[in-house]
């Protein structure tokens, strides 16, 4: 299980909210784009850490997609 700890040092989550605060920028606030990454950053926790960045960015923004 990965804990909030960890969330706050993976730089995958950091890498993906940066970048898609930008792509959903004035639609979502950044809080509500970081709340979704994490979201899934916990979701893929038994994922291998080399597929982490991109899986975590597709999910992120498959979710925010369907709220924006």
């Amino acid at each position: 299980m990965t804990s909030t700890d960890d969330l706050a040092l993976d730089p995958a989550v950091d890498l993906a909210v940066a970048r898609l605060v930008d792509e959903f920028r004035p639609r979502l606030r950044p809080q509500v784009v970081g709340s979704v990454v994490r979201s899934c950053r916990r979701d893929l926790s038994g994922v291998p850490a080399t597929a982490l960045p991109e899986l975590v960015e597709r999910l992120a923004r498959t979710r925010l997609e369907s709220v924006a």
